[in-house]
This record gives C-alpha cells, structure tokens and sequence, in this order.
C-alpha cells in the first residue's frame, strides 16, 4: 500500500468532523425549536472543531517574549477585505473581559454566527490566498479545496438562530477537545431517533403553518387599513372636485360679465367713431365750400384790378393785406389737416386696441373649452377609480373567504393531529399514509398561498397607479388655480384698457372743442374777407362829408367806412354796436346795410 501525505490526511478527517459536526447542529437545532443558547452541547463541540480547522497549518510568528500561534491575525484581516465585519471587530476589541487573541478569536466566531454571515467572512479569507500565505503554511486546511468546502457547507448555519451571551464568558481559558462520542451512533437508537425526526418535522409544518396564518392575517388588516385610507382619500377628491366645479361655474359667469362688458364698449365705440365720421365729413364740407367762396372772390379781386389800373397803388397795398391773410388762413388749414390726422391715428389706435381685447377674449374662451375638457376627463378617471376600488373590494371578500377557509382546514388539520398523536403506537403505517395526504394539502395550501401573495402584488400595483392618478389630478387642480390667477390677470388688464377708452374719450371731447372754436375763428376770417374784397376805399380828399349829417369830418367826427355798401359815416351817426364771438369788444355796424364799419385813419391805408 502507498504511504499517504499525513497533512492530507489531517485535513480529510478535519473536514469530515467539520461535516458531522454541522450535520448534527442544523438537526438537533431543527428538532430543539428554539433559539440556541451558549451552554447547548452540539454548538460548543462545532466551535471547537472550527478552532481545529482554522488552527491547521499555521505558521509560528515569534514575539518578544515566546512563540506565538493564534487564529485571532487571520480572522482580523476580514475587516480590511469586507468592510461590513469592522462592528465585529470593533466589538470583540471592547470587550473587557478578553485578554488573549485567542479569546477574541472565540468572541468573533460567535458573533458571525449569530449574524449569519460566517460564511461570508471566510470566503473573502479563501479567496485572497496570497494575504493568507502570511499566516498558513502551503498545505493548510484554508490554503487547500477542503477550505472551500467547509464554507459551502457554513451556508447551512444560516437556517439557525442563535443567542449567545459573549460578554460575561471566559473564553480565554476554555479548553477545545473534540468529543467524538456525540457523533457515534448505535443501531438501536436509529429506529426511535427517525421516529422522532418524523414527529419533529410534522411540528415544525405545523408551526410553520401557524406562523404564515399569522402573516396573513397581518397583511389582511393592512390591507383593510389600506382601503379606508382609499376611500377616505376618494371622498377628499370628490370634494375637491366639487370646489373646482363650482369654481368653473364662477369663471364662466364671470365670462359672460366681461363678454357683455365688451359689447357694450364695442357699441360705444362705434357710436363715438360714427360721430367723429359725421363731424369730420361737415367740417371738409365747410372747407371746401370756403376755399370755393375763396376762388370766386380772388377772380372778383382780379377782375376789378384788371378793370380798375388807376388805383393800382392802393390795391397793391390791399393785396398785400390779403396775401397775409391768405398765408394765415393756409396755415389754419393745415393745423386743421393735421389735427383731423391725428384723430384718425388715435382711431387706429382705438382699433388695434379692441382688436387685442377680442383676441384675449377669445383665449380666454378657448381656455376654459380646455378646463372643461379636463374637467371631463377627470370625472372619467375618477368613475374608473370607483370601479377599480369595487373590484378591491370583490377580491378583498374573497380573500376573506379563501382565509376562512384555510382556517378551517387548519381546524381539521390539529384535530387529525390530535387523533394521530393518540392512536402513534397501534397505526405507524395508517400515520404515513396520512402524513402523505397531509404533505398534498400543504402543497395545495402553499399554492394557494402563492396566487394570494400574487393577488396581494396586483393589488399593491394597483393601489400605487390609484396613488400616482391621484397626484396626477392634485396636479391638474394646481394648474385650474392658475388658470384663476391668469383669468384675474386679463380682468385687471381689461380694466386697464377700460381706463385708457375713458381717457381716449375725453381727448376726443377735448378736440372736437378745440374744432368747434377753430370753425368759430374760419368763419370769422371769411366775414372779414367777404367784407375787404369787392368796395373800393374812397380817397381821403374826396371823403370830406358824412353821408347821412352831412357835415365835415374832424377830430371828433371820425372817418367809419362800411364794408359791403361802400359808404363812409362818422362816429356820431353810426352808434349801431353787435357784439363778435372772435373779438372782445363789441363793433359797430353801417346803418343801411348792417355790415361791419372799419374806422379809416387819416392816410389813405385802411
């Protein structure tokens, strides 16, 4: 026979203890029920068997004062390479009754495998081998594939609960000795020990059965909570809607204020242009009838200069008068053309501004078409609410149904178990039949519970897409707000254009004053000019006489000529005054034909 290498053979039994010892830990913890405690017999001999595997091949490191051989620098370089172990490490470093690595060591392998997650920790080890060649030897147990193995077969402890006390135990003096007799059975035992697996397993289903009922009943009142906080929200929706509701009906009538408004304005409007048309067509008529009165007095003027060379002299002064005039009157003409221009801009402006009171209007208008679309489709989405939250309500019976249900089952369940337990000893083959009948109704019961946990999911889904419409139609509300404070903004600019039509109006009375006094001045420039044009001045040497006295011009009796008839008179006999809007005093009129008497003084200018 080949001698073998006696480290293999070293780490074969190790591993073959590490597999005992974990195989008898997960079975008897199955078959306790409990959580374990530090003083439980099967966990202190898988802790000394995890001291043996982790001590094997270790290199000696020397200190001061001796050798020194501990599994305490390993197990402290898992903090560096997995950065969720630095509480263990931390925690293992303040204990205060630990003096030796080796008693910290101890305190660390309790704590990962009350965390569950001693598997995890010596994986991270495994797998960086070139940090642990600097604590084990090349043919150690944690340098080789048995290393790999004992922590697939670590994963296994995480079925356990464990609940060690690590502060008050002196781990530095225990004494770790393998007690090979836990794991060598008699042929005796086999038969009571599987008999009492059997009774054990059919426990743990039966509490296991109890602790899902409980879950169950748990998420039922959840989701019952669930529901009246739904239908409380739904009620708090519908009033709001309703709030909305009654706002949109404001809005509108609120619309139909202002529509009128502007009608109204629209009508006024068009009344002052009509008017302003009407006056400004009078006035071109006044003009134009005064520039054809003009041409004929001027070809009057002409005709008697052509007729009339002797007294060119005096006409020349005459027409010089009366181009001044004429130069005045041109330009009263053009200050009436120029006003009359800027009516019509004022007009054009009035227009472009209903114009954009029109246009608001009608996206005023077209915005509230919007809301009540909206408005539509928000009370779609909440009849499809209401539907969903009957349809919640349907299934929620039937789960209510499905758990009676299972209740009883479970009744049927522990009174068979009850019946079991009594008549174990006669019927053993009875008992596995109905041990196989029972593992079926668990299995229909596990599916079962499978499509409700389906269910639940499918409600959750739902009630999230009811949450998210919510939100989505809180959203929509916010937005109908600022549709308010837009509308409120239009009112306020409709006022504002409401104040500038007054103004515009009273500019408009202002002008046509301003035009009534500038007809008053025209038609008194053409009373003077009818009067000038068509009499001829008489020389002051012929003038001697008053024509109605008689008697002889002097300081007293002053020289008066009349404009239409020609006649001269003195002051003594023309004592006829009439009062002229255009002149401050009043003037004195020719008593035969009443036109106006210009007093001549003693040059021949009149």
């Amino acid at each position: 026979l080949a001698v073998k290498d006696p480290t293999a053979v070293e780490r074969a039994n190790l591993l073959n203890m590490a597999k005992l010892s974990i195989k008898g830990l997960i079975e008897s913890a199955l078959s306790f029920g409990r959580t374990l405690d530090s003083d439980y017999p099967p966990l202190q001999q898988f802790f000394v068997v995890m001291e043996h595997c982790l001590k094997h091949g270790l290199k000696v490191r020397k200190s001061f004062l001796s050798y020194n051989k501990t599994i305490w620098g390993p197990l402290e370089l898992v903090e560096k390479l997995y950065p969720e172990a630095e509480e263990i490490a931390a925690s293992v470093r303040d204990l205060p009754g630990l003096k030796t690595p080796l008693g910290r060591a101890r305190a660390w392998l309790r704590l990962a495998l009350m965390q569950k997650k001693m598997a995890d920790y010596l994986r991270c080890l495994i797998i960086q081998r070139d940090l642990l060649s600097e604590f084990y030897e090349y043919h150690a147990l944690m340098m080789e594939e048995e290393g790999a193995v004992i922590v697939g077969l670590l994963v296994g402890l995480n079925v356990i609960d464990a609940n060690l006390c690590v502060k008050g135990e002196d781990l530095d003096s225990q004494v770790g000795v393998i007690d090979f007799s836990v794991y060598l059975k008699s042929d005796d035992d086999l038969g009571g020990r599987e008999r009492n697996v059997q009774i054990a397993a059919i426990l743990d289903q039966k509490n296991y059965v109890e602790e899902l009922n409980r879950q169950l009943n748990s998420t039922v009142s959840s989701l019952h909570a669930r529901v009246d906080s739904l239908e409380k929200s739904n009620t708090k929706l519908i009033e709001e809607l309703a709030i909305a509701k009654n706002n949109i009906i404001k809005l509108q009538e609120e619309n139909h204020q202002l529509r009128s408004e502007n009608t109204l304005i629209l009508m006024k409007t068009q009344h002052h242009l009509e008017a302003t048309k009407v006056d400004v067509e009078a006035e071109l008529q006044t003009y134009k009838h005064s520039r054809q009165g003009l041409d004929e007095m001027y070809s009057e003027a002409r005709r008697q200069l052509r007729e009339e060379a002797q007294l060119r002299q005096d006409m020349e002064n005459e027409l010089v008068v009366q181009v001044s005039m004429k130069h005045e009157i041109e330009l009263a003409m053009k200050l009436l053309e120029k006003d009359i221009h800027e009516k019509q801009d004022t007009l054009i402006g009035l227009r472009q501004q209903l114009d954009e009171v029109k246009a608001i209007n009608v996206e005023m208008y077209q915005k509230l078409q919007v809301s009540e679309e909206a408005m539509k489709e928000k009370n779609e989405i909440i009849s499809r609410l209401e539907d969903k939250t009957s349809q919640i309500n349907a299934t929620m019976k039937q789960l209510e149904q499905r758990l009676q249900q299972a209740e009883k089952a479970q009744m049927e369940a522990e009174a068979e178990d009850e019946k079991l337990k009594q008549e174990y000893v006669n019927k053993s083959e009875s008992l596995q039949n109905e041990f196989s009948q029972k593992e079926k109704q668990m299995l229909q019961l596990e599916t079962d519970l499978k499509i409700e946990k389906e269910w639940r999911q499918t409600l959750e889904d739902d009630l999230q897409k009811e949450k998210e419409t919510v939100s989505h139609l809180r959203t929509e509300t916010q937005e109908i707000v600022n549709l308010k404070k837009e509308f409120l903004k239009v009112q306020e600019k409709n006022k504002q254009l409401k104040s500038i039509c007054e103004d515009q109006e009273a500019a408009l009375q202002e002008l046509a004053s301003k035009l009534s006094e500038s007809k008053l001045k025209i038609e008194d420039i053409k009373e003077a000019n009818k009067a000038l044009q068509g009499q001829v001045w008489l020389k002051d040497k012929e003038a001697t006489h008053c024509k109605l006295c008689e008697k002889e011009f002097s300081l007293s009796k002053r020289k008066h000529h009349c404009r239409n008839c020609g006649e001269i008179f003195c002051n003594a006999c023309s004592d006829n005054e009439l009062p002229l809007p255009s002149s401050p005093k009043p003037v004195r009129v020719c008593d035969s034909c009443h036109a106006i008497l210009i007093q001549r003084c003693s040059s021949n200018v009149p």
